[in-house]
């Protein structure tokens, strides 16, 4: 339904409604303010027709001392035009004129998804105010902003902007850096605004990645939240912001949208942006509600990988850059006899590339040291019965490199001071340049039979200019879309892994073209449980990369048993970077049987629900994954440090169905974990497993004490009456 309204006369009771949606126990409903723009009302549970009636009756606030003479209206225009003093949905301007003051003309409006048309009070732009609620209930809000005035006009900022009420008193998100990502940090939410911007070029490994606004002391299992997130893999910024005039009824402000460097964006008459997705969360169920309808929305995903994720060996902390096929050849046959299922050949295959300073953009197998290129390779890693993958890192160049001596003018332009692992980023805001990568890509993954391809970015962008020094991180990221969606299209079956020297571009944006991310260059056990545990807040475990590695952990030096290696990684898409070929008979006994339980436990971790428990001290940690139908569900629990707690008073295993009764199983295949106590509790030492209800489960067990570094797997499964 389409109708026009133009600056509504405002019932003293109320405000008119302007589109009420309604999916997935979740409503959000618009009325109209006085300025005639849309304003969100409510954002949270699920209305009824009463109830809505009674929002719009209440949605006026009272007229403040030493204020304007109306009362405080928040639009999703919000601009100072309109008397909003805090931080604008638009930031936008011509030579002579701003845009603000926004005002409906149009709105489509169905059960679940808002179109609303507005246009500023210069009459320079026409913008679109898109709302969709999926059936997971997450909120999808995009802005398309029209040039309809006959004069350029830049686009600054446009940013979705939703209020918060005044229960919103606490926000969390998300540091780090390399090797030590997605790190939480949580504060309290005073007047001003809290502000997270990355100007990396990529969401960066310190990227926010949720920002969760909620009530006070919200857990995993408890509180009421409101989390934002942007689908984009450029520059962005997140903010949560208070003003002691609150935001019309409400309190505060929860709001995401790209940074747009100066000149990025200029559009010419009739020209249109169109702002990133803003994917906004509501939860009464805590941190692991949030978590449940982000991965039931990405599970609906008609690109989500359907097929079981192939338990996977990448060669980097095997080989190195010591390529050659009798011994990837070798490691590939010890790879397939123990059970793995893709095998990915890392960096050090192409042109020059001997070591990390050289060969970068030179996209052409190294005939020196493959003379019959990677066929034979890949044709061997067929013949075991494997999928074969390669390493890319399409967007950098190597100073020393062919392509970069013959096209000086293809680098984005940086400080020779800023060159970062000896090599530049490419401008993919070029065609030649796009033009390139494809043509290259697609030669090799063609000629090598390639299944797979790990794309890494193993620099921020920085400067990022191009040859008129003009900003280009946005023409840049939308350049490496167009190239991942033409290779995609050009080779339908093939699966791609967003690499950013780790885990720094770990967003919607770059998953709407990928298939899993690389959380972390680090395989410690200890830091990855905590690197796994808070991006699995945003992704479920299939969309995410985890490794046993080598004893000595690559990264940080730490030992840690197999047993703990294996327990980690094996919540998550699981692989292995390890050199097979020196593991001892043991260790290999250990990866076949650890190969074995990935294969039989995949299906239940790739599609249940992500539970994470609350009731336990610092150091230890208990999270697992529950089947939709709560029959059977996978926990493991973690001691990652010690504490001051000398015992294990009953856990909680979250998520179950209090009626049915379960098995409770320890798997120890991989090992088992060694303890800090001289017995276990009593339910342990049973000859028979424990059977009990699920109620008696949400109590708690006794666990028992475990050293440091160690976990333990327990296999609840249903029992019939």
């Amino acid at each position: 339904m389409t109708s026009s309204i133009r600056r509504p006369r405002v019932d003293p009771l109320g405000t008119p409604a302007l589109a009420h949606l309604r999916r997935g126990g979740v409503s959000v409903l618009f009325a109209a303010d006085s300025f005639g723009a849309p304003a969100l009302v409510h954002w949270g549970r699920a209305l009824g027709d009463d109830d809505v009636s009674g929002m719009t009756a209440t949605a006026i606030p009272a007229v403040m001392n030493s204020s304007i003479d109306i009362p405080r209206s928040f639009s999703i225009a919000a601009g100072r035009a309109h008397g909003w003093s805090g931080t604008p949905a638009i930031e936008a301007d011509a030579a002579d004129a701003v845009v603000d003051g926004f005002t409906l003309i149009a709105t489509d409006a169905a059960e679940s998804e808002v179109r609303f048309t507005l246009r500023d009070a210069a009459s320079l732009t026409e913008a679109v105010f898109a709302y969709r609620l999926d059936a997971a209930g997450i909120l999808h809000a995009t802005i398309e902003l029209r040039n309809t005035a006959d004069r350029p006009i830049d686009i600054r900022a446009a940013r979705a902007l939703l209020p918060l009420p005044g229960r919103a008193e606490e926000v969390l998100d998300f540091s780090g850096r390399w090797t030590n990502e997605r790190r939480p940090q949580r504060s309290t939410i005073h007047d001003g605004t809290w502000l997270r911007s990355s100007r990396r070029g990529r969401p960066g490994h310190d990227a926010s990645l949720l920002t969760m606004a909620g009530t006070a002391g919200f857990r995993f299992r408890a509180g009421e939240i409101w989390a934002s997130h942007l689908a984009w893999s450029g520059n962005q910024e997140t903010l949560v912001e208070r003003l002691p005039e609150g935001a019309g009824v409400h309190r505060s402000v929860l709001g995401t949208g790209e940074v747009v460097d100066a000149g990025e964006v200029r559009l010419q008459p009739g020209e249109t942006y169109r702002s990133p997705d803003a994917l906004f969360v509501w939860s009464d169920e805590g941190i692991d509600g949030v978590t449940a309808r982000l991965h039931s929305s990405l599970r609906s995903r008609p690109e989500h990988p359907r097929s079981p994720r192939p338990l996977l060996l990448n060669t980097w902390e095997a080989v190195y850059f010591e390529h050659d096929f009798d011994t990837l050849s070798h490691l590939a046959a010890s790879a397939a006899e123990l059970g793995i299922e893709r095998f990915v050949l890392d960096d050090g295959w192409f042109r020059g590339r001997r070591d990390d300073h050289a060969g970068l953009g030179d996209w052409f197998v190294d005939d020196e040291v493959w003379p019959a290129g990677l066929r034979p390779l890949s044709d061997r890693v067929h013949e075991l019965g494997m999928q074969f993958g390669l390493w890319f890192e399409p967007e950098m160049v190597n100073p020393d490199s062919d392509l970069a001596r013959a096209h000086p003018d293809w680098l984005l332009g940086e400080e020779r001071q800023l060159e970062s692992r000896h090599q530049f980023v490419l401008d993919f805001s070029r065609v030649e340049v796009t033009t390139y990568v494809v043509e290259r890509l697609d030669a090799v993954i063609t000629e090598a039979a390639v299944d797979f391809v790990k794309w890494d970015h193993n620099r921020d962008l920085h400067a990022a200019l191009g040859t008129h020094g003009d900003r280009r991180v946005r023409a840049h990221t939308e350049g490496v879309y167009r190239v991942l969606d033409e290779l995609r299209r050009r080779h339908p079956l093939l699966e791609i892994e967003s690499c950013a020297s780790g885990g720094a571009r770990v967003d919607l944006g770059i998953l709407a073209r990928t298939d899993r991310v690389w959380a972390s260059d680090c395989n410690d056990p200890i830091e990855r449980q905590s690197i796994q545990r808070w991006t699995q807040t945003l992704l479920p475990p299939e969309l995410i990369g985890s490794h046993i590695g080598a004893a000595e952990s690559h990264t940080t030096h730490r030992h840690a048993s197999f047993s703990f290696r294996a327990v980690t990684a094996l919540f998550g898409h699981a692989g292995l970077e390890w050199d097979l070929d020196a593991a001892t008979a043991d260790e290999r006994r250990g990866i076949a049987a650890w190969a074995a339980l990935y294969k039989e436990m995949r299906g239940l971790i790739h599609s249940g629900v992500t539970v994470r428990a609350d009731t336990v001290d610092d150091g230890a940690l208990l999270h697992g994954v529950v089947a939709h139908d709560r029959r059977e569900a996978l926990f493991a629990w973690v001691r990652t440090e010690t504490s001051g707690v000398a015992h294990t008073p009953r856990v909680q295993l979250p998520g179950l169905d209090p009626r049915t009764r379960y098995r409770v199983r320890v798997r120890d295949e991989v090992g088992p974990a060694s303890r800090h106590e001289v017995e276990d509790p009593s339910w342990l030492r049973q000859a028979e497993d424990l059977v009990c209800t699920g109620a008696v489960l949400e109590q708690g067990l006794p666990l028992p004490v475990l050293n440091p570094s160690q976990a333990m797997l327990l296999h609840l499964t249903a029992v019939e009456a």
